[in-house]
């Protein structure tokens, strides 16, 4: 598998998710700002790298694609709500998202809140209608979506672990706390689904899990070593905030060199987790790629 073969399944993934989430959101309604809101936050917006992962996992266990790109799009929604309420005055309080004014900064900070809880509840509606795929599937989809992006463990809980722990000096343990729930959870998620699409077994579970955790830790490191040895014309965002604003980091505990070691032993624990499955080369290829970004 070559980068730019893993570019063209990339890509050609972005585009059908796309088509699939533009027949499952609200139709565009210019008098009602909330569901224009979800589609302005949703729609030709990111690289889809969660229903990617999806999609590729329950074609590395022999999944239905069909299943596997309404499972994608499910967690893809969730993705922009957290988004949405990320960049929220109370939160982040960032005016920008992907080159364009954030959600709040577009339509106001009401309707934003409401577009970001409305993409959440359709999430689980899409995840549990899902056609083809029988009530067990549709049960654990709804469940792991549930416990990825919640609060013990998931999505959520890693933002208040980071809220908790801003300001104060933190050891690997809390950080690997912190990042296995706030970018972590929904990458777990993402090759979970698949895993549920294809009805795989607790093996291959296992095997899934690891991957996405430990490429959910090394792509975190190299956030960090990023902000410290960055371009900023490539990034296409300032470097240098984390060491403003006091952030421990894991470039700040072992320095970029020890960094960047850390994240390359993740990626060699997540390409060893599903090296023994035929098929898994793409796979291998994109935890590769996110170890060597330079953006």
């Amino acid at each position: 598998m070559t980068k730019q073969e893993l570019a063209y399944h990339m890509q050609k993934n972005a585009s059908e998710i796309e088509d699939a989430l533009e027949e499952l959101l609200p139709s565009p309604n210019a008098q009602n700002p909330l569901t224009e809101a979800m589609r302005y936050s949703t729609l030709k917006a990111g690289k889809r790298v969660r229903p990617f992962l999806v999609r590729q996992f329950s074609a590395l266990f022999g999944g239905d694609d069909t299943v596997a790109i309404r499972f994608g799009c499910a967690l893809e929604m969730i993705h922009c709500y957290s988004l949405i309420h990320d960049d929220l005055p109370c939160m982040d309080d960032d005016d920008y998202r992907r080159g364009k004014p954030s959600c709040h900064a577009a339509f106001d900070e009401a309707t934003a809140l409401l577009a970001g809880d409305a993409l959440l509840t359709l999430a689980f509606s899409v995840a549990s209608t899902t056609p083809h795929a029988d009530a067990a599937k549709r049960c654990n989809a709804v469940m792991l979506l549930s416990e990825c992006s919640g609060w013990n463990g998931g999505m959520i809980g890693g933002q208040m672990l980071d809220l908790l722990y801003e300001d104060k000096e933190t050891d690997e343990h809390i950080l690997n706390l912190i990042n296995d729930g706030k970018t972590g959870g929904l990458l777990r998620c993402a090759a979970l689904l698949g895993c549920v699409a294809a009805g795989a077994g607790a093996k291959e579970m296992r095997a899934a899990e690891a991957y996405a955790k430990n490429i959910g830790r090394a792509f975190q490191i190299i956030d960090d070593i990023l902000d410290v040895l960055g371009d900023r014309s490539m990034l296409g965002k300032p470097v240098g905030s984390d060491e403003e604003n006091h952030k421990s980091t894991f470039a700040k505990i072992y320095g970029t060199t020890g960094a960047f070691k850390l994240a390359k032993d993740y990626t060699d624990i997540a390409c060893s987790a599903i090296a023994g499955y035929p098929g898994s080369d793409l796979l291998i290829e994109y935890a590769m790629m996110l170890l060597n970004r330079k953006k």
